[in-house]
């Protein structure tokens, strides 16, 4: 699975639309995923945020991708930073902003949009949908139950094609 090969992958092929909802009302709202090469420093601001996004955003050898809802594209309410490893999507680090964190969180769904895309940019590129991740101890079974997720190694995880293709079903409208 793992190739020493990697590529920075092209933002062209990066628009996808999916939902989430609100978690108090049910409301489901339509998001936008897409490249956040172009982010303004301000969108990201390091108090809403565990990692570093603005060194993750200069890497040369990663993509950034950016979930928003359609209705307030310039509020961020995930990252994901991947990378092209030749044979299938490396999910370096997948982050939804403060407010979507925990029980009490704004939007239910962030994570599973920025999996979901990076599964079909794993299809696009004819990869089979296989995306890999090191995950934090405590998410393992979360990832396991939330997108069938499969561990391999001690310490590392992926979504291989069968899971890819429903978790893009589910979460993904179309892409743009």
């Amino acid at each position: 699975m793992h190739s020493s090969q990697q590529h920075r992958i092209a933002c062209n092929s990066l628009n996808f639309t999916g939902t989430v909802q609100h978690s108090l009302t049910g409301e489901v709202f339509a998001t936008s995923i897409s490249c956040a090469e172009s982010t303004k420093r301000s969108q990201v601001r390091a108090a809403d945020w565990l990692f570093d996004w603005h060194s993750e955003l200069c890497r040369k050898d990663r993509q950034v991708l950016k979930i928003e809802l359609l209705h307030e594209p310039s509020t961020i309410q995930g990252l994901i930073s991947l990378a092209d490893k030749g044979n299938h999507i490396y999910a370096h680090l997948i982050e939804n902003v403060s407010w979507n964190k925990g029980k009490n969180k704004l939007y239910c769904g962030v994570a599973g949009n920025l999996f979901a895309a990076a599964c079909k940019l794993s299809f696009d590129l004819k990869y089979d949908g296989v995306v890999s991740f090191v995950p934090k101890t405590q998410l393992v079974e979360h990832y396991q139950k939330t997108f069938g997720a499969k561990l391999f190694g001690p310490n590392r995880m992926f979504i291989d094609t069968r899971e890819a293709m429903m978790l893009a079903k589910h979460y993904l409208t179309q892409t743009i």
